[in-house]
């Protein structure tokens, strides 16, 4: 809201570059989302689970994953370098496996389960509050440059729901169309089979504080791929 901003703006000196670009008008305006009853992953899918889904499905491995194959190093890692698609087909394959109702989180709540505190009714910067700690997400300046694994950065670094990784690390694809606030699930932008850019959030081990905050809004077309792209589940009926 614009109050938040305001109060960014008198504590961070990022936050004056944010709002030269014009970010935070892409954010705006926040008003009440009312959301059916859903649960998200703690972590982002790791290679190890997705490695179930190449061998199960007969999918395409990762490019990145030498000779097909999962790198052991990486196996608790978050998986990358998979489009949108891959992602939408990975939950549709576990709902179908498991016989319950595995999708992608939309992108209202991807946002809430990353920074929604019930205590305060409030929402926070950055998954854990509104004070910038680098030592609690895989991010630059301070991040390794690469992914890291599962619950490195946990519990200093995880949501007010306990979910870890939602600032840094990997970029994750929503089920969302990506288009202007006011959000609202019914008006279009939760169809699978609309065509249009679609909303990733959370920010990686590529971008710095700025960009891995929990109301920052990225997008990108569901082909595309790099090496910081990444997902999570998300379970429950789409109200």
């Amino acid at each position: 809201d614009p109050q938040k901003v305001e109060a960014m703006l008198e504590r961070f000196d990022w936050a004056k570059e944010a709002k030269e670009k014009g970010w935070f008008n892409d954010e705006k305006h926040q008003r009440p989302v009312t959301l059916g009853t859903y649960e998200i992953g703690r972590y982002p899918v790791l290679n190890v689970e997705y490695a179930e889904f190449v061998r199960d499905a007969g999918v395409p491995a990762p490019r990145h994953w030498p000779g097909g194959s999962l790198p052991e190093e990486l196996a608790d890692h978050p998986v990358v370098n998979v489009t949108w698609y891959d992602a939408r087909a990975y939950v549709q394959w576990l709902a179908k496996r498991t016989g319950q109702p595995y999708r992608l989180p939309t992108e209202a709540e991807w946002e809430k389960a990353a920074s929604w505190d019930d205590a305060k009714k409030e929402q926070r910067i950055w998954p854990w509050g509104n004070d910038w700690d680098p030592a609690r997400a895989n991010c630059k300046p301070n991040g390794p440059g690469r992914t890291t694994p599962r619950g490195q950065f946990s519990p200093e670094g995880d949501s007010p729901c306990g979910a870890a990784d939602m600032a840094g690390n990997v970029w994750e694809w929503c089920s969302s169309l990506y288009r202007p606030y006011l959000y609202a699930s019914d008006d279009g932008r939760e169809n699978p089979e609309t065509n249009g850019g679609r909303v990733l959030r959370g920010g990686s081990w590529y971008n710095d504080r700025t960009t891995v905050r929990c109301a920052y809004r990225g997008w990108d077309v569901p082909v595309d791929r790099y090496d910081d792209f990444g997902f999570r589940v998300a379970r429950g009926s789409l109200m």
